[in-house]
C-alpha cells in the first residue's frame, strides 16, 4: 500500500481528502501545518506528498524547498494543491520543483489522476533501471540532439506571458533551460541603470547556464519578450549527465563557443560601429535568429532592440525613422519589416 503524506492547515478538507485517499486504497499521515509535514516527511518517507501552500508555521514553497535540500527526499513526487489560481503563483510552485498543482476546489479524480500518474512514473523509472535499459548516470545521451530530447523528455515545463521574468539577477541558478517557443532576452542592469542585453534566445537555444554544475547565482536576469513556453532541468542531473559523458561535454562546450563567437562579433559592432551600421545589424541579427523570411519583418519592441545595439533608445528610434525615409524597411506599429537586405548590409 502507496503511503501518502497530506500536509493541510483546514481540518474539514483534510479529513475529507484523507477519507478520499483511504477509500481509494492509500495509506494516508495528515499534517495540520508545514512544520509538522517536514518532520513527517523525514520519519515516515513517504511515497509522494500532497501540500497545500497557504499555511501557518511554515507555508507549502518552505515545506518544499526544505524538502528539496534533502538528497533522501528531493526525489519523493510532490503535488500542490492551493486556491492560488494566479499565474505567477502556479509558476512560482511549479519553479521550485513541484511535480504537479490542482486548483482549490478540485474535483476528486482530478487528484487521484494526478497522484496515480507521478506514482506511475516512478514505479517504471524504477522497473527500467533494475532491468538495465537505462543506462546509469544517461551513458546513452550521445550528442546535443539526444540532450535536448532528455530537456524536452525530462525536464520541467515551464510557460511565461510577454514580460514575465523567468529569473532575476541575483536568484540561485538550479536550472539550465531549453526554449521550446517564444523569444527570451537575458539583460543585466549597470550601475548607472542602463539595461544591457546580454543575448537573444529563440526556439531550441539554450539559456540560463551560467554554471552547469553548481547552484551559483544569476549574474542576469531572464524575461520573456513574447509568449515563451519552455522546459528546465536541474542542474544536479545535469551535471551527472557531463560528469560521466565526456563526448557529450566536449560537444555542448564547442556548442557553446559558436555562440559565444557570435556574443564576441555582436560587442566588437558596438564598441566601433557606427549608429546607422549598429542599427542596419541589429535589426538583421534578429531577422537571422528568428529564422524568419526577411520580408515577413520582426515585432519587438524599440527599447529591446536598441539595447542589442548598444545605443541609445533616442538615436535608435530616429535612425529607424531615417531608414523609413530612405525606403530601407517599412514601420508598421511594432512590426518592422526590411525592404532591402543588400541595402541595410552595406550601411557603414
Amino acid at each position: 500500500m502507496k503511503k501518502i503524506l497530506l500536509i493541510e492547515d483546514d481540518p474539514v478538507l483534510r479529513e475529507s481528502t484523507a477519507e478520499l485517499l483511504e477509500l481509494s486504497g492509500y495509506e494516508v499521515i495528515t499534517a495540520p501545518n508545514g512544520k509538522k509535514g517536514v518532520h513527517l516527511a523525514h520519519e515516515e518517507k513517504p511515497d509522494i506528498i500532497v501540500c497545500d501552500i497557504m499555511m501557518p508555521e511554515l507555508d507549502g514553497y518552505g515545506v518544499l524547498e526544505a524538502l528539496s535540500g534533502d538528497k533522501n527526499l528531493r526525489q519523493i513526487p510532490f503535488i500542490f494543491v492551493s486556491a492560488k489560481t494566479e499565474h505567477k503563483e502556479i509558476r512560482k510552485g511549479m519553479d521550485l520543483g513541484a511535480d504537479d498543482y490542482l486548483t482549490k476546489p478540485f474535483e476528486e479524480k482530478e487528484l487521484i489522476s494526478a497522484i496515480e500518474s507521478r506514482l506511475a512514473k516512478v514505479a517504471i523509472l524504477k522497473e527500467e533501471h533494475a532491468s538495465g535499459n537505462l543506462l546509469p548516470l544517461h551513458e546513452d545521451i550521445l550528442d546535443i540532439d539526444e540532450l535536448k530530447n532528455f530537456f524536452l523528455d525530462e525536464g520541467k515545463y515551464f510557460t511565461y506571458e510577454e514580460g514575465d521574468v523567468i529569473y532575476a539577477e541575483g536568484n540561485h541558478s538550479n536550472y539550465v533551460f531549453l526554449v521550446e517557443t517564444g523569444m527570451v532576452k537575458t539583460h543585466r542592469v549597470e550601475k548607472n541603470g542602463r539595461e544591457l542585453i546580454t543575448s537573444i534566445s529563440k526556439e531550441d537555444d539554450f539559456f540560463g547556464y551560467y554554471s552547469f554544475t553548481q547552484n551559483n547565482i544569476y549574474k542576469e536576469s531572464a524575461t520573456a519578450l513574447k509568449k515563451t513556453t519552455a522546459y528546465g532541468l536541474s542542474k544536479d542531473t545535469l551535471a551527472g549527465i557531463l560528469k560521466n559523458n565526456h563526448r557529450l561535454t566536449i560537444e555542448l562546450v564547442e556548442f557553446l563557443a559558436e555562440d559565444l563567437s557570435g556574443v564576441r562579433e555582436q560587442l566588437l559592432q558596438m564598441a566601433y560601429g557606427s549608429v546607422r551600421k549598429k542599427t542596419a545589424l541589429t535589426i538583421l541579427r534578429f531577422v537571422e535568429k528568428l529564422q524568419r523570411r526577411w520580408e515577413d519583418g520582426i515585432r519587438i519592441s524599440r527599447n529591446d532592440l536598441a539595447h542589442v545595439a548598444g545605443i541609445a533608445p533616442e538615436s535608435f528610434i530616429r535612425t529607424l525613422s531615417d531608414f523609413k525615409s530612405e525606403g530601407l524597411i517599412v514601420i508598421e506599429g511594432r512590426n518592422i519589416k526590411i525592404v532591402s537586405v543588400e541595402k541595410l548590409q552595406e550601411i557603414s
